[in-house]
């Protein structure tokens, strides 16, 4: 992980000014994911047939652009077949399945957050697996994060807390943890929308034969969608799921994980939880409870440490580069 990771002070002004617009707006695309999916949800989809519809069309809207990136380039595809299958399964299908079966069970904003404290997942493993002693900041860090958890939960006040959601949201977060270390290696020489494209073919084709073959429940329905008050017709709610949460979110995040690289993109990716919360709160009439918000604040206050706490690393090499 610490190959993939760029020092802030070596990248250029326009890198960082085009990785940040690019993660930002990333950030903003996926964020509209969750409220979506609830609201599918509640008109009568299940979350495994709402996440594979969106991936297969955001597999069908990259597929082409995908495609001609690679031209000249197929030794590339075949040398990374195990990274497009692990991204596909991992970063795009567990990850969104997760994410979507625990916005089912609580506030989108919650299961969110929970999704978040992935650097504090990395970091636990990283300490565990590799012997990487984490800074003080970094454990002050991870220990804000931790404390912001509860009062997310509402444990303070004995709130019930859906045991299956709450399972479902940590899966998320370890899923998400994945993704960020996927995302940013430029070293396999993939472009990024050749990954993106590659990842949701592999997700999405998982996802039907795994719902055809009954392991993941599928179930729609043709009610209109509530939102914001209104009534959409849920091919467009479906559309905009897949095209804009997906196709051009995913883009869009590796685009700003390659400028900026791991930590800094991981970093600025945190503003999906502030996207996520507002458009929960104007689409879905999901207010958080104070408590909540104060916990909030303690999870990204923490996370932040937690990156600032990381060790700076050697840029590696790019693909093709002699080391």
């Amino acid at each position: 992980m610490a190959s993939m990771t760029h020092d802030i002070g070596e990248l250029a002004p326009s890198r960082i000014a085009s990785g940040v617009t690019f993660a930002v707006t990333g950030a903003a695309s996926f964020a509209m994911a969750g409220p979506l999916a609830k609201a599918l949800i509640a008109a009568g989809w299940t979350a495994g047939s709402a996440v594979t519809v969106r991936v297969l069309i955001a597999a069908a809207v990259l597929l082409v652009p995908g495609l001609l990136s690679m031209r000249g380039r197929w030794h590339l595809l075949r040398a990374n077949l195990g990274l497009l299958a692990a991204y596909g399964l991992i970063a795009v299908a567990a990850c969104q399945l997760s994410y979507f079966n625990a916005v089912d069970r609580m506030q989108v904003g919650v299961a969110l957050l929970i999704e978040f404290t992935c650097p504090v997942a990395v970091l636990l493993w990283m300490w565990w697996r590799h012997a990487q002693r984490p800074s003080r900041l970094t454990g002050i860090g991870a220990v804000l994060a931790i404390s912001g958890l509860f009062l997310v939960l509402d444990l303070t006040s004995g709130a019930d807390i859906d045991p299956l959601g709450l399972g479902w949201a940590f899966g998320a977060m370890i899923c998400a943890a994945f993704y960020w270390i996927l995302s940013a290696d430029e070293n396999n020489g993939l472009p990024g929308i050749a990954l993106a494209a590659g990842g949701m073919t592999f997700g999405g084709l998982t996802l039907l034969v795994a719902g055809l073959a009954g392991v993941v429940p599928f179930g729609s329905s043709r009610r209109d969608v509530e939102l914001a008050g209104t009534m959409l017709p849920w091919w467009s709610a479906l559309l905009v799921l897949g095209v804009v949460t997906a196709a051009l979110a995913y883009v869009l995040s590796i685009e700003g994980s390659r400028h900026l690289g791991s930590r800094l993109g991981s970093f600025v990716g945190l503003a999906e939880v502030v996207f996520g919360v507002l458009f929960a709160w104007l689409l879905l009439a999901e207010t958080p409870l104070p408590v909540q918000i104060a916990g909030g604040l303690l999870i990204l206050g923490g996370v932040v440490l937690v990156k600032l706490g990381e060790p700076r690393a050697e840029p590696a090499p790019r693909a093709g580069a002699t080391p």
